[in-house]
This record gives structure tokens, sequence and C-alpha cells, in this order.
């Protein structure tokens, strides 16, 4: 892992070696081992590097990385999982190389293929490539969006970066933020890609890759989507032949992933895809496997320790456990500082602390991260293909008899999901599918000032998910996907790059830990979604297929969990010990967030939760993290 970036003139100025060190060197969490800057022969382009040193740690895998004659130079973050293969065939065709690094590959596969190369890569990684002889800059980001990369565009110049945080270094650059995704922040607890919380700045998209010239012309493509079949198209298999599949996919995935010149474990949490994860790596591996899980003081229901123990047991694992306090609370002006802005999802606060833990004793970790959306782990999909299924007056009877009932204080409860299925049973799939999963879906319009309310209009709220969801066209039967195939894409092309990537990528790499995830590898995505539904889920149960292939592999108190997701207990907290920090943050009428919120209806949100009326400790998070950003954001330091 790494950070990098960069920038191409499109004016008469050159650029300015200072800069780009400036901009590289607020990465320097990404890669603290060594850097690397290269500034074009007429200072048109530069690229600035961070590096933490993974595979070939000598000085020859150092970036930005030449060809052999230095007319193309690349910067890279990410690992190649292909590229021994890759490296073969470019030594076939005649190429010399001066390292054993992923990264020379990535050169050579250019010089060979040019943009079309960035199909050829198995990966995770974000990556540009200057073209000294087309004059040319390419930036490409992988299939599932792992790795992030930001840019900025006006007149003048374009640059891009792995964190927004390295444009405040540049002195032509004018970052601001921009009120007009607030709306958006608020739904889905982030912003939808490739938008940002700035004005200019935006998000390269997963499995696309751009390609600018030096006056600005700009050509972008996607190069690869995952597909779902059409109903009608879903090709016949047995079970038997589907277990294998996933067992040899998944297997073959693992595998890939356990290249390292640096000391490699896993984190554990105790449920299934986790311990599937670890249960093959002891399988591949000679020496125990490294791993290592949290739990939370005094909330057991949030607390996976003692399955994640029952797995390292049964793996003979080498284990380190956690535990987290409220206090823990206190990092979040840290964590916004890394996400560059306000971030909806509160398990970022475990992450970033079992993240720097960890990184005390391996500098690689392999994650669960995926599982759920490739083999449909999650309730709320079930829940989106039962709805289609079921006649509306029916929901809306059941609504009207849930309604009576009390909201449950605690957010699990299964009565909260049972009012919420029915109440959404009148909408659209899209509008329905949101108000199960998003954040602030009622009374929006009554939290925001007047004037963020055009920006607040349905149609551009929903923009996101409708994408996904119409994508196959209209066709109504085995004209289209499947629901729960439309769901699951919906699911990867939002959830998992903007929140779930995301938060691992910045509150790992904020301790300079690489975390790679076989459940997201090319090969084990693709047969996913060619499966029928019938070994997807069923009765609510998720991840039939994938439970089945590892029967053998996971113990069978972990087989038969139901999903319990990594969460903290806000709800808790907010009530008790963090009582203080809430009303300090949010109830002051001095607090930044009131430039663009009313403060009545946050009062009345925090005076809900505090007497337990419902649990709205997600709603609070979001409103934390938005007041944290605001008030740092204006003290970030700009040339």
């Amino acid at each position: 892992m790494c950070g990098i970036c960069g920038e191409l003139r499109f004016d008469a100025a050159p650029v300015s070696a200072d800069v780009l060190v400036a901009m590289r060197d607020e990465l320097v969490h990404r890669g603290p081992d060594s850097d690397g800057v290269h500034v074009s022969p007429q200072r048109r382009a530069g690229l600035g590097f961070r590096r933490l040193r993974i595979i070939d740690l000598s000085p020859a895998a150092s970036q930005p990385m030449p060809n052999e004659d230095g007319s193309v130079q690349v910067v890279f973050n990410g690992e190649i999982y292909n590229y021994r293969d890759l490296r073969r065939g470019l030594v076939a065709s005649g190429h010399r190389f001066r390292s054993h690094s992923d990264t020379e590959v990535i050169a050579h596969l250019y010089e060979e293929f040019g943009a079309d190369a960035i199909a050829r890569l198995e990966g995770m990684f974000a990556l540009a490539i200057w073209d000294e002889r087309t004059q040319t800059l390419t930036l490409a980001r992988d299939r599932a969006g792992k790795k992030p990369l930001f840019y900025y565009r006006d007149d003048r110049l374009m640059a891009f970066a792995s964190e927004v945080k390295a444009f405040f270094r540049h002195p032509d650059i004018a970052i601001e933020a921009d009120p007009s995704a607030f709306p958006s922040y608020f739904i889905y607890g982030y912003v939808p890609g490739p938008a940002t919380m700035y004005r200019r700045v935006r998000q390269l998209e997963p499995g696309r890759l751009m390609v600018v010239a030096a006056d600005g012309a700009t050509t972008a493509r996607r190069y690869w989507r995952l597909g779902y079949p059409r109903q009608a198209e879903v090709r016949p298999i047995s079970r038997d032949a589907a277990l294998a599949g996933v067992r040899e996919r998944v297997t073959r995935a693992v595998e890939r992933r356990l290249e390292s010149d640096v000391p490699l474990g896993a984190f554990l949490s105790g449920g299934v895809d986790s311990t599937i994860v670890v249960g093959l790596m002891s399988r591949l591996t000679k020496e125990p496997v490294k791993t290592f899980s949290i739990g939370f003081e005094g909330d057991p229901a949030y607390d996976e320790t003692a399955y994640a123990r029952l797995a390292a047991e049964r793996f003979g694992t080498d284990h380190t456990e956690f535990r987290i306090p409220p206090s823990a609370i206190d990092l979040i002006d840290t964590l916004i500082w890394h996400h560059d802005g306000p971030f909806g999802d509160s398990s970022a606060v475990p992450t970033y602390i079992v993240s720097k833990l960890t990184r005390q004793r391996v500098t690689v970790v392999l994650t669960g991260d995926g599982g759920d959306e490739v083999f449909a782990g999650y309730l709320r999909l079930y829940g989106g293909a039962l709805s289609e299924r079921l006649p509306r007056p029916l929901l809306r009877a059941a609504a009207a008899v849930l309604s009576v009932l009390p909201e449950p204080a605690d957010r699990r409860h299964p009565l909260r999901f049972a009012k919420r299925f029915a109440e959404a049973g009148r909408l659209p799939l899209a509008e329905r599918y949101l108000l199960w999963n998003g954040c602030f879906t009622s009374g929006l319009l009554d939290l925001l000032r007047p004037e963020l309310h055009g920006h607040a209009r349905p149609e551009r709220l929903l923009e996101s998910y409708r994408g996904p969801l119409e994508s196959t066209g209209r066709a109504e039967g085995a004209g289209r996907p499947t629901t729960l195939s439309r769901l699951l894409q919906l699911n990867f092309e939002t959830y998992l790059p903007d929140d779930l990537h995301v938060k691992m990528d910045r509150t790992s790499m904020a301790h300079a830990l690489e975390t790679r995830s076989p459940f997201l590898d090319t090969a084990v995505v693709e047969f996913g979604a060619s499966l029928p539904d019938r070994l997807r889920m069923r009765l609510g149960k998720g991840k039939l297929l994938l439970r089945r292939a590892m029967k053998g592999i996971l113990p069978a108190s972990v087989l038969s969990r139901g999903k319990m997701g990594f969460g903290a207990p806000l709800g808790a907290w907010f009530r008790g010990e963090l009582d203080g920090l809430v009303k300090e943050r949010l109830l002051d009428a001095a607090s930044p967030i009131y430039e663009y919120l009313r403060p009545e209806p946050v009062a009345t949100l925090v005076a809900s939760h505090r007497r337990a009326a419902a649990d709205l400790s997600p709603q609070i998070w979001a409103l934390l993290t938005l007041e944290s950003w605001l008030r740092q954001e204006r003290s970030w330091p700009r040339p």
C-alpha cells in the first residue's frame, strides 16, 4: 500500500517539485518507508509517491517506476496478484526488468498494450501513468474500488491524490466545502461517488480509467463492470458443482493474497467470512496464522470475541484480542482527518483501533470484506426480494397494525425491522431499500435550512441507487435479473466502495497497514454473480452456498450463526458516558452545523434518544462527524 499524487498542467505554468513534495508528504501515513518524485522534462506533468514496502523491499522497487528508457512513469497504490504471470509473458516479449515488484510489471504492460493494459491487472489498485511520448496521463482504479483515487480539475490543471488532504497543499487549488452534498450525506452516511464533500473534487469510479492529454482533452471509460444475468439466462448448475466452484475460487483467492515480504496476519471477528479466510490460511501456511479481534467493554450484544476465540482455537492461530472502552469515541476528530470529511459509519472506531494495534505485529492482514456483497449476507437483501412478491394491500395492513407498537430502543430488535419492512412496502424498490438502509430517511427537509432544500429533491438523492437497479433495462420478468441480483449489484456499486472500502482503507492506512480481501477476487465475484437465487438465500438465511461450501472448515458454532455486524454500542454510550460529548458538540448554539441545519430538530432528536424512545445513535453519530469536520476543515493547512 502507498500514497500517490500528481498533477498535469494545461496552462504554461511549470509543475513544481516542491509542491509535489508537499502534497506527497501529506500522505506519509500511507507510506512511511520511502518516497519519490518525478517531473517530466517539459515540466508539464509530475508524480509524487510515498511507499509502504510489501513486495520487493529493495530500493529497485521504489516509485515513480520507469520503463527501460524512462518514457513511461508509474505511481501505484495497491497489489497486483497476477503480476508473476504477467511478468513471464513480458519477459518472453523482450522486456527487461530491474526489480521483482508488481509495479514494474504495470510499466512494461502499459508499453505493450497502452491503456488496455489496465483490464489485464488482477488486484486492488489506484494508479497513474505518465506517457512522455504521447504526453498523456492515465488514471485507473480497481474493479471493486478498494483503493481510492480523487482528482481536482479546472482550466489550468488536473491534480490527483489518494486522499483529498493532499490538495490542501497545492497553492493553485482552492478547496471548499460543497453544501449541496450535505443532503446526500445525511441520507446515506456518505456522499455517493463520484461526488465528494468538496467543490471540483471528484472520485474516479471503480472499474474505470481516464486518459487526459496535455491540452486537457479527456476520454474516460469503464473497463469492467460486474454483470448479473437476466433470469432467462441464468445457467443451470448443480449444487455440488456450485459448492466445488466456490471452494476452489475462494481457496485460490486466499492463496494469491498470502505473498508478502513482510509479516502477515488476519482480522478475525468470529463471523462466517473472516473465519473462512482464517481457516483457509491455516491450511495454506506452515506457521500459525496471526489473528486479531476486538470487542467492547460492558456490552456483550456487540462483542464477538468469544466466537473469534473459538475459531482461533479451532485453527491454532496466534491470537490477539483487544477491548474497547467508551473513551474510544475520543478518536472522532482523528477519524475525520483521515476520512477528509464526515463519515456516518461508526464501525470506523473499532476498525481504526484494531488496525493500530494489529500494525504493532504485522504489516498485512487478510479480511472477510465482500462476503456479504458477493454471497448475499444481508437481511435487507432478503427483505427487498420478498417485498416485491407480497401484495401491497397486505403490506399496508401490516404497517397499520405495527404502527401502534412502540419503536424498540434497540436498533437491532426484530420488531424494528418488521416495522420498517411494512412501512416501506408501498414504495418503489429504490425508495423502499433506502428506507431500510438509510440514515435520515424521514424529516430531512425539517432538519436542513431552507437554502439546502433544492439539493434534497428525491430524484437527486436516489440517483446513485437508480443507476445500478435500472442498468439492465426496465423489462419485467425474465427480461432482467432477479430482484435479489439487482440489489446485490446495487450493494456492490454503492455501499461497498462508498462505505465499507472507505472505512477499511482510511482506518488501516492511517497506520500503514495493508488489508486484502479474498472475497473480492474477480473470479470469486463473477462466479457469485452467475449463481441462481436458490443457492444464495432462503427464508432470511444468507450466504447459503458459502456456508455449505465451507462446512468442513467452519466450526459448527460459527456455521449456524446469523449476521451480527461490526458496530459499536453507541446507543448506550450516548445515553451514558458520552452524553456530555453529545450536548457539548450538538446542543451549543454556536456549533458550525447550524449554518446548514435547524437547531430544533437536532435538540428533539437528542432528547428522544436520551429518554430511550428510540435508538437514534446512527443519526447522532452522523451529526457529530459533520460537526467535527466543519470545525476542523477551516483550520486545515492551506498554502
